[in-house]
C-alpha cells in the first residue's frame, strides 16, 4: 500500500511538472505551432516513460537498453523544469529592457532557440557524465597515526537495472589497479531483490586489498531484506560491520575501522545504529567510522574521520541544494570539528535516471597520513 501511495504521488508530481514545462516554456517559444505540438508530444511520451520506469524498476526481465530509455525521463523532466524557471526569469528581464519591436523579436527568438538547445545539450551531457567514474584522490591527516594507509571507498552503487554484472566487473578491475590497503563500501550497494543482484555481487569476489574489504548497509538495503544481503555480502570475502569495529594494519601502528547500521533503522525500529557499541575499545586510538548518511555525524564523538555516501553529491544540479536541507555535508572532505573530519563520496553508481550533472560518479582513493608529520 505504501508503495502504491508513493507511486501515485510521484506520478502526480511528474505530471504537474510536465504541464508546467509545457505551459511556461514550450508554448511560449517563438516556434511554429507544428513544432511546439511535436515537442509537447515528446513530453507526453516522456511522462509515459516514467510510468514504464515504475513498472520496470525491479523487473529483471526488462533488457538493459529498454530500462536505460525508461529511466531517462525523470532526469529529463527535472532538467527541463530548471530550464523553465531560468527561461521565465530571462524572459522577464528581456521584457524590461527598452528596445524596438524588431530588435525585441530578434532577441526573443534567440533566447528561445538557445534555451531549448542548451536544455537538450545539458540532458545529453548528464547522460554522458553518468557513464564515467572518476577517481577522487584525497589526503586526510590523522592524529596519532604512525603509518600511512590507503583506503578505496565505494558508495551508492545501487546494483539493479543498468548497474549489472558488467558494470561491477569493470569497477572491481579499476579498484584492484589502485592496490589499496582496504576497500570500504558505505551502503546502498544493493537496490533490487537479492536473487537478481547475486550475479553482479559475485564479481566482488575478485576484489583485492591488503587488509580486507568492508561493508555497511545503507537505507536501500532495508527495502530488500537486510539480513539476507548482509549474509550474502559476507560470503564474498567482504565483512559487514554491524555496529562493531576491527583493527587495521600493524599492531600499534594502525587504526580502528568501525561501522554502524543506517539511521533509517530508527524509523523502522530494526537494525538501528549504535555508536557506543561500534566504538567500544577504540578510545584514544586513531579511528575511522563508516556511516551511510552524513547526518549521523551529529551522534559521533572520538572519531578522526567518518566516511559516508547517500547524497550522490546531488546527482543532478541544482538538486544538491535540496539535499543540503537534510544532510550537513554533500560531498568531499569537510572539517566537522577540531578533531573530526567527514568525507562524503558522491556515489559510484546512480539512482533513478542514468544522469549526473555537477556531481561525477566516484571512486574515492583516500590516503591516511600522520598529522604529526
Amino acid at each position: 500500500m505504501n508503495i502504491l501511495i508513493f507511486a501515485t504521488l510521484f506520478l502526480s508530481l511528474m505530471t504537474i511538472l510536465t504541464i508546467f514545462i509545457s505551459k511556461r516554456f514550450i508554448n511560449k517559444l517563438d516556434f511554429t505551432k507544428k513544432t511546439k505540438f511535436y515537442i509537447n508530444i515528446f513530453l507526453v511520451f516522456n511522462l509515459l516513460g516514467i510510468l514504464g520506469y515504475m513498472f520496470s524498476r525491479y523487473n529483471p526481465n526488462f533488457p538493459n537498453w529498454a530500462y536505460f530509455l525508461l529511466s531517462l525521463p525523470i532526469g529529463i523532466i527535472f532538467i527541463l523544469f530548471v530550464a523553465t524557471i531560468i527561461y521565465e526569469i530571462s524572459s522577464k528581464v528581456l521584457n524590461k529592457i527598452p528596445m524596438n519591436t524588431h530588435r525585441r523579436k530578434f532577441f526573443k527568438k534567440s533566447l528561445d532557440i538557445s534555451a531549448l538547445a542548451i536544455a537538450s545539450g545539458i540532458n545529453a551531457k548528464a547522460v554522458y557524465n553518468a557513464q564515467h567514474i572518476e577517481v577522487e584522490n584525497v589526503e586526510v591527516k590523522i592524529k596519532n597515526l604512525e603509518k600511512e594507509y590507503t583506503i578505496v571507498q565505494l558508495s551508492d552503487v545501487h546494483i539493479g537495472g543498468i548497474i549489472d554484472k558488467e558494470f561491477i566487473s569493470s569497477l572491481v578491475k579499476r579498484v584492484n589497479t589502485l592496490n589499496p590497503d582496504i576497500v570500504v563500501i558505505t551502503g546502498d550497494l544493493v537496490d533490487t531483490k537479492l536473487k537478481y543482484a547475486k550475479e553482479a555481487l559475485d564479481e566482488f569476489k575478485n576484489l583485492e586489498s591488503k587488509y580486507g574489504n568492508y561493508f555497511i548497509i545503507g537505507n536501500h538495503e532495508y527495502f530488500h531484506g537486510v539480513q539476507s544481503i548482509i549474509d550474502y555480502v559476507n560470503s564474498l570475502n567482504i565483512k559487514t560491520l554491524e555496529n562493531e569495529n576491527v583493527y587495521i594494519g600493524q599492531k600499534n601502528k594502525g587504526f580502528f575501522l568501525a561501522g554502524v547500521y543506517d539511521v533509517i533503522g530508527y524509523r523502522i525500529d530494526s537494525y538501528k545504529p549504535d555508536i557506543i557499541k561500534a566504538l567500544a575499545g577504540t578510545k584514544e586510538s586513531p579511528t575511522v567510522l563508516l556511516a551511510h548518511q552524513p547526518r549521523f555525524i551529529n551522534e559521533v564523538v572520538n572519531v578522526d574521520l567518518m566516511l559516508s555516501g547517500h547524497t550522490h553529491g546531488g546527482q543532478i544540479a541544482p538538486f544538491n541544494y535540496l539535499v543540503k536541507l537534510a544532510q550537513p555535508y554533500i560531498r568531499g572532505l569537510n572539517q566537522h570539528s577540531k578533531d573530526t573530519q567527514v568525507y562524503v563520496n558522491k556515489g559510484t553508481g546512480f539512482w533513478g535516471p542514468p544522469m549526473r550533472l555537477g556531481a561525477s560518479s566516484e571512486i574515492s582513493y583516500i590516503r591516511l597520513l600522520s598529522k604529526n608529520t
